[in-house]
């Protein structure tokens, strides 16, 4: 269970940090100045707005909120995709493309899977709240009335000499 709700604490900073580890391995691993234009046009943007994205599909289940934790599903996506976005980020003339067609693939995968949970929760849940909706608004018809309680009301006087109340 801890991995789990590790990585739903992980989901917001992976937003920013894995975009910042494409620009510093770019810098590290000096890429080239057409890798730069790549970078900060194409794979920073693309990695901020698909993991915000991604982390609002997965924390808008309802049993991600309950449980403050993703599922096991999300655990093995989630870790696949970090890891090729970070492998990427090391540019590697050898093995980039390869690296690069597995974490865009594996990101929509990720969008994919994060959707059907999602209908999947939503579709049942619907259900289940209209019911316990249904039953708790049976149970404050059948509920016995009962009579309305005393009321009492306390005035204060004034009896101090010259007449005013303080």
């Amino acid at each position: 269970m801890w991995l789990r709700r590790a990585f739903f604490g992980w989901l917001i900073p992976a937003a920013f940090l894995l975009p910042l580890w494409l620009l510093v391995g770019w810098g590290v691993f000096q890429a080239g100045a057409w890798v730069f234009l790549w970078v900060l046009f194409i794979a920073v943007p693309s990695v901020l707005i698909g993991q915000l994205v991604l982390a609002m599909l997965v924390r808008a289940r309802p049993t991600v909120r309950a449980e403050r934790a993703v599922s096991w599903a999300d655990v093995a996506g989630f870790t696949l995709w970090h890891g090729l976005t970070i492998a990427v980020g090391f540019y590697d003339g050898a093995w980039f493309v390869p690296v690069l067609v597995g974490a865009i693939l594996t990101g929509l995968a990720l969008f994919w899977l994060s959707l059907w949970q999602l209908w999947n929760e939503a579709r049942a849940g619907g259900s289940k709240l209209m019911l316990r909706y249904a039953t708790v608004g049976d149970a404050q018809a059948s509920a016995p009335q009962t009579a309305a309680p005393d009321v009492f009301i306390v005035t204060e006087q004034a009896d101090r000499p010259g007449g005013a109340a303080r």
